[in-house]
C-alpha cells in the first residue's frame, strides 16, 4: 500500500532551539515522519505552515510575537488541513483549554516521553483528539470552576438521546472507542455512529471540544460521581 510509505510532514514550533533541536532529533530517525520546518515564534508558524504545508504542527503554547494560541487559531482558520498538537511546560495551563478552542486537535505536557509524542502526532494526523489522559479530567474540571468570559451557549442535554448521553459521558471520562465498546456490549462501529451524531448536534469537532462540552453543559458535575468508577473499571 501507498499509504505505508507515505511520511507523516511535522512544522515544530517552538521558542526554544534546544526544545526544536530535541523533538526533530526524535523524530528523525522514523521514516514516517519528516520535520519540514522549525518556527521560533507563532508569528513565524503560520508563516511556515503557508509554505510548507505540514501534516501537523507540533505548538508551544507560549512563545513570543504571536502565542501558541492565537497561532492555532489562525491555522485552524487558514489551513484547516494541518492539525495543531499543543504543548504544555504545566499540567495545569487555562492557555491549555483555550488552544483546543481555537481549533488545536490536543495536548500534551512537555514531560511526555518520545514515545508518547511519536503516538500523539500519529492521532492527530488520523483526526482524533490527544490529549494527555492524567490531565485530561482535571485540567478541564479546573477550567470550569473558573470564571471565565461568556461562551456560546451548549445544545440542551435533551438534544440527545440516553444511549447518546452514556457514550458522551464516557468520553468526557477518557474512555476510547474500545473501552465504551466494552463497558456499554456494544461494536466499535455502533461506538462511532454515536460519536459523530453527538459530535453533530453538540456542533463539536472532535473529543476535546466534547469534553468541554461536557463540563460547560453540567453533565459530568451531574453525573460523573455516580458513574465514572463503573466506566473505566469495566474495561
Amino acid at each position: 500500500m501507498s499509504g505505508a510509505t507515505e511520511k507523516i510532514t511535522v512544522l515544530i514550533a517552538d521558542d526554544q532551539p534546544l526544545v526544536r533541536r530535541g523533538m526533530a532529533l526524535i523524530l528523525a530517525p522514523d521514516p514516517s515522519f519528516e520535520v519540514v520546518a522549525e518556527a521560533e515564534n507563532g508569528e513565524q508558524a503560520v508563516v511556515l505552515a503557508h509554505r510548507f504545508r505540514p501534516d501537523v504542527v507540533v505548538m508551544d503554547i507560549r512563545m513570543p510575537v504571536l502565542d501558541g494560541v492565537a497561532a492555532t487559531e489562525r491555522l485552524a482558520a487558514e489551513l484547516p488541513a494541518c492539525r495543531v498538537l499543543a504543548l504544555s511546560t504545566f499540567d495545569m495551563d487555562e492557555y491549555v483549554v483555550a488552544a483546543l478552542r481555537a481549533g488545536a486537535y490536543g495536548f500534551l505536557p512537555k514531560d511526555i516521553s518520545p514515545e508518547e509524542l511519536t503516538a500523539a502526532i500519529r492521532t492527530v494526523h488520523t483526526g482524533e483528539a490527544a490529549v494527555a489522559p492524567r490531565l485530561l479530567t482535571r485540567l478541564i474540571s479546573a477550567y470550569v470552576r473558573t470564571p471565565q468570559r461568556p461562551q456560546p451557549p451548549t445544545p440542551s442535554l435533551g438534544e440527545l438521546t440516553p444511549r447518546e448521553l452514556e457514550v458522551w459521558l464516557l468520553i468526557a471520562t477518557g474512555l476510547d472507542n474500545a473501552e465504551i465498546s466494552r463497558t456499554l456490549d456494544i461494536s466499535v462501529s455502533t461506538v462511532k455512529n454515536y460519536i459523530t451524531s453527538i459530535f453533530g448536534k453538540l456542533q463539536v469537532r472532535d473529543r476535546a471540544q466534547a469534553v468541554i462540552a461536557a463540563y460547560e453543559s453540567g453533565l459530568v458535575e451531574a453525573r460523573a460521581a455516580a458513574e465514572h468508577h463503573a466506566g473505566p473499571g469495566t474495561a
